[in-house]
């Protein structure tokens, strides 16, 4: 009896453990933060990390509008192109902070700055001709505007504590999924200036100058989000004709990423630039293949419309599934905040680790 007592107690200590640690993890986050003078979060990439930067930019590469943001405080569009949170935000709550605010959202406030912005523009990426493609922000007109944001900070706590706010923030840089998707693949112009292994070696070397960048405009902390398995997105899937993800996609970013990872390293070794990898390929393949371990039901397919092609535009005002929770992928591009949030969970104890500790 007391044996059977003791299991039932055991099993029921495991399955809490995972939110304990999380919980654990969170709280020391915030800790941390507020002891280091942690309290700004400055952001630059794509429509993963963009939070409604293109709803004033003349670009189709938009989420303003129902069904997007279903979850996000009262319902609101605000151009996440996810139903909710994106990164980003879950990394701001963890903090103690509410959403990162788009730069250009005409309700951002001087007060709100020292929290931070996002310079983020949906279908952006490491390589300029993915932004000039669909007309949208790239990484170096992104951080033009981060420069907008810095003398609007000088104005509002001085030249002396916005350094210091600058030195202490966490950068994020998400993006990569575009310059293939959206570029190399689709036009023209680079392959027919590099093969496939050229080009990601190319992008690297952008990715490795978009650092450097961010380093010279006082980044010490840096913090980027890997490539997803692209070859899992429902849309590809959807325009190849099957029903298992495209390995040549992933290889493709499985091969990028492992680049990330060895540019970080460089800038921690030779800038002493504090970095943190978010590996958001492993996350999103092991959720897709064990998706009940994570509380999910559909891995194949989107929660808005048929689940197979709609994103941006064709997902407007279009039907979505009951409890988007339980799905993996919000459109058939991009992840539900739920994803987010687990991507999220497991990159906080590092974040804790290489930056604050």
């Amino acid at each position: 009896m007391l044996l059977a007592m003791f299991m039932s107690l055991f099993v029921a200590m495991a399955l809490q453990l995972p939110s304990l640690v999380v919980a654990l993890d969170v709280h020391l986050l915030r800790q941390l933060a507020a002891k280091h003078n942690v309290t700004t979060i400055l952001v630059f990439g794509d429509s993963s990390v963009d939070p409604g930067n293109n709803n004033f930019l003349n670009t189709d590469l938009k989420g303003n509008f129902p069904p997007y943001g279903g979850n996000f405080v009262n319902h609101k569009s605000t151009g996440r192109l996810c139903d909710g949170l994106l990164a980003p935000d879950f990394i701001a709550e963890a903090m103690g902070h509410p959403p990162i605010p788009a730069f250009l959202d005409p309700t951002l406030t001087q007060a709100d700055l020292p929290r931070g912005a996002s310079f983020a523009s949906a279908g952006s990426g490491y390589d300029d001709l993915t932004a000039n493609i669909s007309n949208v922000w790239s990484f170096s007109t992104q951080t033009t505007y981060f420069l907008h944001y810095k003398i609007h900070l000088n104005k509002l706590v001085g030249p002396l504590e916005s350094a210091k706010m600058i030195k202490n923030a966490i950068f994020v840089m998400s993006m990569g999924s575009n310059d293939f998707l959206q570029n190399y693949l689709v036009d023209f112009t680079r392959q027919k200036q590099f093969t496939v292994e050229q080009y990601i070696d190319f992008l690297s070397s952008r990715m490795l100058y978009d650092a450097k960048m961010l380093h010279r405009l006082g980044a010490r902390r840096l913090v980027v989000v890997g490539v997803p398995p692209m070859g899992c997105m429902p849309l590809i899937k959807y325009l190849k004709g099957q029903k298992s993800c495209v390995d040549q996609l992933n290889q493709i970013a499985f091969s990028f990423n492992s680049k990330i990872i060895k540019n970080l390293e460089l800038m921690q070794s030779k800038f002493g630039l504090k970095t943190v990898y978010v590996d958001a390929y492993s996350t999103i393949q092991e959720a897709i293949k064990t998706p009940r371990k994570f509380g999910f039901l559909e891995a194949s397919k989107g929660c808005c419309g048929t689940g197979t092609y709609e994103y941006g535009e064709t997902c407007k005002d279009m039907n979505v599934c009951k409890d988007p929770a339980k799905y993996i992928f919000w459109d058939a591009v991009h992840p539900t905040q739920r994803m987010y949030q687990i991507i999220v969970k497991k990159a906080i104890a590092s974040i804790s680790e290489e930056f604050l500790v």
